[in-house]
């Protein structure tokens, strides 16, 4: 946490955050820190979309050593409700724009204005920036747009040992720009900020994805990084003529080749990642620039993580474990899981160390006895030019227990009949594997971060 500090004495007028210098964060940070410093909660809840004075009040409560909650904008005012009294959570720190959704019956302190907090030149910094490994720096809910959800406990320990070996993989320039369009309240947003911070570097916040904005940046090269999933890059792709982008960290769900292909012959530098909130984000990854061959693969594990494959068949598939620095010792108020994560996925390891995620476990389907794994459908329809987005989920059938269903949007101007893709998979696929049911919507439901949420699929809808 004193990456902030150091920055603001060492290289007090470099760029920090959108157009304020280490030094501005610096002091709006330690002036919303001497306010918040008297509350007697040793819990704090944060609800704002994307915004340079989020990332300043983000900041103060970590400074103040409270463990900060941080609220899915997206969810309504009953489910925020429930995930303050689980946490014991009675205070929320929020932007104007967000105070109706939280409960009346719950204390809210609304952010100041930027000009406010950086009008002050009272430097009394009496702060202890230093913080225990084992300490709670922030909890994030996973799963909270459902109504289940696990509160995960994001310790420094973790932060720090990511924060190094993401550099380590990653490298650094002094000119690194990193745009954040995915939101500050998730872990992608949260560690696009504490790796800047770590590297002395600076960030570009969006308050959302925007393409006009986020193109102009690329093309004036004021940033050099993204962070973004597929959906978004799919979408921003087919405008960049010229950028001098030296990272895309791409994850969050599964990338189509068609993308790949596409970022390829432009030379992006798509690095692809896995990574989920209880390991601090990224801890596999790689560069598809450099190791083409490996495109179908999510990359090495970072300095200090291992992945372990459990319960292996006969080709080498099974459930894919992460250990290592990064990984949390556990849900709040549930069993720890002593360094072992089960991350629910299934893949494999080749001979060179590269992991290849095959799918979900919950996705699988399971047909008469066959597996079927959605990815593998996802990716052959992804190759028709007219496709937009797709998924395929299972539904239950009485002979076969499970068949494949696809959903699919088009792009504008382009379309196909259902009997047209079946025909069009039937020449690739053994027949099991084959959609039964072809639903062909205008588009997908997703979430705040872009991912597809395919329990909202339904053939009857």
């Amino acid at each position: 946490m004193d990456w902030l500090r150091y920055g603001a004495e060492h290289y007090p007028n470099r760029i920090c955050i959108n157009e304020y210098t280490y030094n501005d964060i610096y002091r709006g940070v330690v002036h919303v820190a001497r306010k918040l410093e008297p509350l007697q909660a040793s819990r704090i809840a944060i609800l704002s979309d994307n915004s340079v004075m989020m990332a300043i009040y983000v900041l103060a409560t970590m400074l103040v050593h409270k463990e900060l909650l941080l609220l899915n904008v997206h969810l309504k005012p009953k489910e925020i409700e429930n995930q303050l009294a689980q946490l014991d959570v009675t205070t929320v720190l929020h932007s104007v724009e967000r105070r109706e959704q939280l409960p009346n019956s719950i204390s809210t302190i609304v952010f100041e204005s930027l000009e406010r907090i950086l009008s002050d030149e009272e430097a009394d910094d009496t702060f202890d920036w230093t913080f225990e490994d084992r300490d709670i720096a922030v909890i994030m809910n996973t799963s909270a747009t459902t109504g289940q959800f696990k509160s995960v406990p994001l310790r420094w320990g973790q932060i720090r040992a990511h924060v190094q070996a993401s550099k380590e993989v990653l490298g650094k320039t002094e000119q690194d720009n990193w745009l954040m369009v995915l939101p500050l309240f998730h872990v992608s947003g949260l560690s696009i900020l504490l790796r800047s911070l770590y590297n002395g570097t600076a960030v570009t916040i969006l308050p959302k994805y925007d393409k006009t904005q986020v193109l102009k940046l690329i093309e004036s090269e004021n940033i050099n990084m993204m962070s973004l999933v597929p959906t978004i890059l799919t979408q921003l792709e087919p405008s960049i003529i010229h950028h001098n982008l030296r990272v895309i960290l791409l994850g969050g769900e599964f990338i189509p080749m068609a993308l790949i292909d596409a970022c390829e012959k432009k030379s992006l530098p798509i690095y692809k990642t896995y990574g989920m909130t209880e390991t601090f984000s990224q801890s596999v990854t790689f560069s598809v620039l450099d190791y083409p061959h490996k495109r179908d693969s999510v990359g090495k594990p970072l300095p200090g993580m291992q992945v372990r494959i459990d319960k292996p068949d006969a080709d080498g598939v099974g459930e894919i474990h992460l250990t290592g620095p990064m990984v949390m010792t556990g849900y709040i108020d549930k069993e720890p899981i002593d360094g072992d994560l089960n991350t629910d996925d299934i893949g494999y390891v080749d001979e060179d160390g590269f992991v290849y995620i095959l799918n979900r476990r919950k996705d699988l389907i399971i047909s008469g006895g066959e597996n079927i794994y959605p990815k593998e459908l996802e990716d052959l329809v992804y190759t028709l030019p007219s496709v937009k987005e797709c998924a395929v989920v299972p539904v239950p059938d009485p002979k076969w227990g499970q068949v494949p269903a696809l959903f699919v949007a088009f792009h504008d101007g382009e379309s196909m009949t259902a009997d047209e893709i079946v025909s069009f998979m039937t020449k690739s696929l053994a027949k099991y594997k084959v959609p039964k049911y072809v639903k062909i919507l205008p588009a997908l439901p997703r979430n705040g971060t872009g991912k597809i949420v395919r329990n909202e699929l339904r053939l009857e809808d």
